[in-house]
């Protein structure tokens, strides 16, 4: 592949959503904690849709316009208020709902294909020209929309990519707004008589608190939030997306289980689950390739949905971020590896089984007492770090063309050991890997990894 041009942004608009009285919702720690971490950047890769440009981007204005009706926190800004208690001086942030709105980029990228997007191997450089609020941090939406898209045409196809203020939403609430917003845009398309009610839910935009009550905003112990935003250089990574079939995914999870068997432990056995299997898996590979000092300690982290693990239960369509980390215990490198994938497995499910209401509640009773915002410095040496979800319906984002080719996603919080779980486009599990180049090498020769990575 010859060096593609760079990509060219020749056009912006602002969309707005309908006018509605002014209102502002206050953050949550869970949102608070997001300040100086990147937007969530995701796209997806279309081939050419059967529209002209002019027409393709009027069809992406008019149908967000209609979706930002439900959802018209994200065409908000965020909004800073000072609080002074004795000699101490603090503040918390909300999203100010006035309607400021959310912005469309049409650009485009002369000489590049869908080929181009998605050879095998790393994910080209290009990719990351394709998503717009590059480098801002959640504090920036003081003063940047919330949420933006950048479509960008490609020679045979075009690229949605979007960009969200992860203050105002996790992965969960991200998919479910732009699946929401897909199903206005494939009704817009369709003939009058074929429309039927939208199915979508609208979302749940009170936030969540530990009593049931309003939810009282999450105060910093400073002045202004900036002083708590970290904006450090990311060093150079690598980008891989390994697929994972069914079967493959069910081999990890029958060996773990029958390691566990062998080891006299039936009820870890009868516990383990897709993700643990995969994601302990991941762990090791991570472990072998980095070649640490025998006695150098690793833990496993990963990003978990708290809607379904407290109780009551959050709705689903709780737009906002409902998530937390759950962490296993610091382990050995040496021992990580001699003790196996099935010991692996388990250590994960135990950090997931320890995840519930009352460890919730009390993390959030915890950060109440210190508040924290989270920065790079949250990823340390040896963590393995896994985030998104295959449970998030990727593909379902059809706005009327069919069913996207491939996901992708950004620059945005990417660092060394940190892997994404996407559904496969037709079943299985993809598994987007950052490393350093040099430990990417590495893992491209573990043989475990390529016994147990399918054909994309």
């Amino acid at each position: 592949m010859s060096p593609p041009s760079a990509v060219r942004v020749v056009s912006r608009c602002v969309v707005k959503p309908p006018p509605r009285p002014r209102e502002r919702i206050p953050l949550t720690s869970w949102d608070t904690s997001f300040l100086s971490m990147n937007y969530i950047q995701k796209g997806l890769l279309f081939a050419r849709p059967p529209l002209a440009t002019a027409d393709l981007l009027d069809h992406l204005h008019g149908s967000l316009a209609d979706a930002l009706g439900s959802y018209y926190p994200v065409a908000g800004r965020l909004a800073t208020e000072r609080h002074q208690r004795g000699d101490v001086a603090g503040c918390s942030v909300s999203i100010d709902c006035g309607g400021h709105g959310a912005e469309i980029l049409h650009a485009v990228a002369d000489g590049v294909a869908v080929a181009d997007v998605v050879p095998p191997g790393d994910v080209p450089r290009v990719v990351q020209s394709f998503f717009p609020l590059d480098g801002a941090v959640s504090y920036d939406g003081h003063e940047l929309p919330l949420f933006a898209l950048q479509v960008t045409e490609l020679a045979d196809g075009v690229f949605l990519g979007f960009a969200c203020n992860h203050a105002l939403a996790d992965g969960a609430a991200f998919w479910n707004f732009l699946n929401a917003w897909a199903e206005i845009a494939r009704a817009r398309l369709a003939p009058p008589d074929a429309r039927g009610a939208l199915t979508s839910r609208p979302p749940l935009l009170e936030r969540w608190s530990p009593d049931g009550g309003d939810a009282a905003p999450a105060v910093l112990p400073c002045a202004d939030p900036s002083a708590l935003v970290e904006r450090l250089p990311a060093p150079p990574m690598r980008e891989r997306m390994l697929h994972f079939s069914e079967g493959s995914v069910s081999v990890l999870k029958e060996r773990a289980r029958q390691e566990l068997l062998a080891a006299g432990d039936a009820a870890g056995a009868s516990a383990v689950t897709r993700f643990q299997a995969l994601a302990s898996f991941m762990w090791r590979c991570f472990a072998r390739a980095w070649r640490r000092a025998p006695d150098e300690e690793t833990v496993f982290r990963a990003a978990i949905d708290n809607r379904g693990r407290l109780r009551p239960p959050v709705p689903g369509e709780y737009f906002g971020n409902c998530i937390s980390s759950v962490t296993t215990g610091p382990v050995r490198a040496s021992e990580l590896l001699a003790r196996g994938h099935g010991w692996a497995a388990a250590a994960v499910g135990r950090a997931v089984a320890a995840h519930t209401d009352p460890e919730i509640r009390a993390r959030a009773a915890a950060w109440a007492a210190e508040p924290t915002v989270y920065t790079r410095r949250w990823f340390r040496r040896n963590d393995v770090f896994i985030g998104s979800s295959p449970r998030f319906d990727m593909y379902g984002c059809d706005f009327g063309w069919g069913k996207a080719l491939a996901v992708r996603s950004g620059r945005a919080n990417k660092v060394e050991g940190k892997a994404s779980l996407f559904p496969g486009r037709d079943g299985g599990i993809d598994v987007e890997v950052v490393m350093t180049p040099e430990n990417m090498a590495a893992l491209e020769q573990d043989e475990e990894l390529r016994a147990a990575v399918s054909p994309p």
